[in-house]
């Protein structure tokens, strides 16, 4: 009661969230496997059984569109519209919800509707999009479970550009909404927002130098820094990074001049005023606020008065119409540096007539300057984006085109394959980025197929490396790679170190004849090959096991691939076959749980498959670390219970490599990397591998490790979805 009588509070402060009770607060080199629990069910508040990519299907696709249209021109009191017209804040809306993706490693994008959480709901770059939102609140109410957020984000910016004139290239619903802040994404080393760009470069004056796997140029942006490098005006300068943090974001040049003349053809930037007395972003400002941030406590805050990135104007005459003025004012005038009332540096025309200039957003009497950002004048200053925009300038129907495709490319990018697109405006031309994959042949006796395999000298290992090296490409970040598509036979992917080249063309050179004479896809044929050779591995355990298989993969052609996007691909790290490149083997550990999170994979799924993998000899180039059993090519749960064996003793013997010793004879064991032996090590991990050490969990191993390697080898198998 003493407690009580001195006034302390007796519960734990803010639920947990102001105090850290983690156990990584005392041990922060621990393992921490929480980016393979999060999206929990717990934390989605529908019941079992809904699907919204069944749910849209059902919606009225016209009914919607038409209210978001009439929505574009209806301005709400509290938040006014710039010239009435919401499309210039919708269309920032839907590029920042999509611009955060990028290639390396296929995580950020619109797919998940991730706007609504931290941290991208309180970036700088961010800043009053917590607006937008609220303006489609009405919208989204009255659609209910029918739309996503994720879906209304990237709508909201194709109809404001439909309203303005614009053609576009296509749209497809579909994307489900997550219910909990993405904890898995990497966005840098930064302790702050807008930190200098030094941090995550090697050499600021060498763009390509950028830390992997981040795009953008600061902690807190989306793409480059409109003031310039660091908030230095210099086009040239700025134009490098620009070009760098695009192609981070699957963006040709072409595609890139699109973009940022198409972005910047409507709407204005918004820097009315003092940018230092705005109010805390929405995850830090008070309860008051509501989830809102950024509060001007002086003026009106909203309108003439709004302060967003700091640089104030509109960039054409006709900010609310789909025209050339943007190649036009870039062109036909020469521009100087001034700061704008926030104190940004900004571009505005030396010479211009009155009737040239935009007119004020909010007063229809007054004509103010133009502007340009430091990443506009690149357009113009540099040798290569100048020639293209100097196309443009001249052909608008050849831009209009350009720009619809890669703003459908850079909002659709991270949906996967065209199977998945829904809806009434889904484009029927295949495009490269889509990965297409021809549809297979699924009518034939897959009972033959697999005897066939068998009487062929293919081991064990071959026959279970080449089909998990064909599956582990598969990434859910954007639902790429995967086995779907046999492209493991094509450049780049036959190549790659980690796919043993060599061997991958002999195991190849033995499957391609059986998929030939049976008519059917490689691809199929490698899955049944690692299928078959689990079911070998399970009767050498003593359990006569069959492992589920789904025909009808089809084989993607090279003309089908884009190798330059397929590149990123490449593992730099197998925790699976324990393969690492040997610059990153200090973070072995945690690139496991980075390739585990890219599969899909819960902790104790990535525990079961690599325990099996183990067994089954599937290390890169037949390595013995990890290898904890004598009888190779049995599907048993040896690497378990030799692992939580107490007569061992464990002994570093260099980076990343250790060495299991008998207690009684001192005799060598086993070899092993951090990879195994964190699975004795770490907590979590360890009370998994002791359940399947458990001499009555050996039948559940074998069921298990099926259940999960079906699991990978299906997961980019879209089209057996309803």
């Amino acid at each position: 009661m003493e407690n009580f009588k001195s006034g302390k509070c007796p519960v734990m402060h803010g639920g947990s969230t102001s105090i850290d009770t983690s156990p990584t607060k005392w041990w922060p080199k621990a393992l921490n496997l929480d980016m393979l629990n999060q999206h929990d069910t717990k934390t989605n508040p529908y019941q079992n059984g809904y699907d919204y990519r069944q749910s849209v299907k059902n919606l009225d696709y016209k009914a919607l569109e038409n209210d978001m249209h009439s929505l574009m021109t209806t301005s709400q009191e509290w938040w006014p519209s710039d010239w009435g017209h919401y499309g210039g804040l919708m269309i920032r809306m839907a590029w920042h919800a999509a611009g955060s993706y990028r290639i390396s490693d296929g995580r950020g994008g619109a797919g998940t509707g991730n706007l609504r959480f931290a941290p991208l709901n309180s970036w700088p770059d961010n800043t009053s999009l917590d607006k937008a939102r609220r303006i489609l609140w009405p919208i989204k109410k009255k659609y209910g479970n029918k739309i996503s957020w994720a879906d209304l984000f990237i709508l909201a910016g194709n109809i404001a550009y439909e309203s303005m004139g614009l053609k576009m290239f296509g749209f497809s619903y579909g994307r489900s909404d997550i219910w909990h802040p993405e904890k898995d994404i990497y966005w840098g080393p930064e302790k702050e927002f807008m930190a200098p760009s030094e941090q995550r470069y090697s050499d600021l004056n060498n763009a390509s130098t950028m830390e992997n796997p981040l795009a953008a140029t600061h902690m807190g942006l989306i793409y480059v820094n409109p003031e310039g490098v660091n908030g230095n005006p210099d086009p040239l300068r700025t134009a490098l990074h620009i070009r760098e943090t695009f192609a981070r974001m699957a963006m040709n040049d072409e595609e890139t001049v699109a973009l940022t003349a198409g972005g910047h053809t409507v709407g204005k930037a918004h820097g009315n005023g003092d940018a230092n007395i705005l109010g805390a972003e929405p995850e830090g400002a008070s309860i008051e606020e509501q989830g809102l941030g950024w509060s001007n406590p002086t003026r009106t805050g909203v309108g003439k008065d709004a302060v967003t990135s700091g640089i104030e104007g509109a960039w054409t005459t006709n900010p609310t119409k789909w025209d050339n003025g943007y190649f036009q004012m870039l062109f036909n005038h020469n521009w100087e540096l001034a700061k704008s009332p926030a104190g940004a540096w900004q571009w505005e025309p030396t010479d211009i007539k009155e009737e040239d200039k935009p007119i004020d957003a909010n007063d229809p009497s007054i004509r103010k300057n133009p502007i340009m950002t430091d990443a506009d004048m690149a357009m113009r200053e540099d040798p290569i984006y100048r020639e293209i925009s100097l196309k443009f300038k001249e052909d608008h129907d050849y831009l209009s085109e350009t720009f619809a495709r890669a703003w459908f490319k850079l909002t659709h990018r991270d949906m996967g394959p065209k199977t998945r697109y829904i809806g009434p405006s889904v484009p029927s031309e295949d495009l490269i980025w889509q990965d297409p994959i021809p549809k297979g042949n699924s009518n034939y006796d897959v009972e033959s197929v697999k005897r066939k395999i068998s009487e062929t000298n293919l081991s064990i290992s071959d026959k279970i490396t080449i089909a998990w090296d064909s599956a582990r490409t598969f990434r859910g970040s954007d639902l790429r790679g995967g086995a779907n598509g046999g492209r493991i036979r094509l450049n780049p992917q036959k190549n790659w170190e980690a796919n043993e080249p060599e061997r991958l063309s002999k195991t190849l050179s033995v499957l391609e004849p059986i998929a030939s004479e049976f008519n059917i896809s490689i691809a199929d044929v490698i899955v049944l090959a690692g299928n078959l050779a689990i079911e070998e591995a399970s009767k050498n355990a003593g359990f006569d096991k069959k492992v589920p298989f789904s025909s009808g993969r089809g084989d993607a052609t090279i003309e089908m691939t884009d190798s330059n996007s397929f590149a990123p691909l490449e593992p730099l790290s197998d925790p699976f076959r324990n393969f690492i490149k040997s610059e990153y083997s200090e973070n072995a550990q945690e690139m496991m749980l980075d390739r585990s999170q890219l599969l899909g994979l819960t902790a104790p799924e990535m525990t079961v498959l690599i325990g099996g993998m183990r067994v089954l000899g599937a290390n890169f180039k037949n390595s013995k670390e990890g290898v904890f059993t004598d009888t190779e090519g049995v599907l048993s749960n040896d690497f378990y219970s030799n692992l939580m064996d107490m007569n061992n003793i464990w002994k570093v013997t260099g980076e990343n490599s250790y060495e299991i010793i008998d207690r009684s004879s001192g005799k060598l064991k086993w070899k092993a990397t951090s990879v195994d032996l964190v699975f004795g090590s770490n907590s979590i991990l360890r009370s998994y591998c002791e359940l399947y050490a458990q001499d009555d969990n050996k039948e559940k191993f074998v069921d298990d490790f099926i259940s999960v390697w079906n699991k990978v080898m299906n997961a980019d198998r879209f089209d057996l979805v309803k």
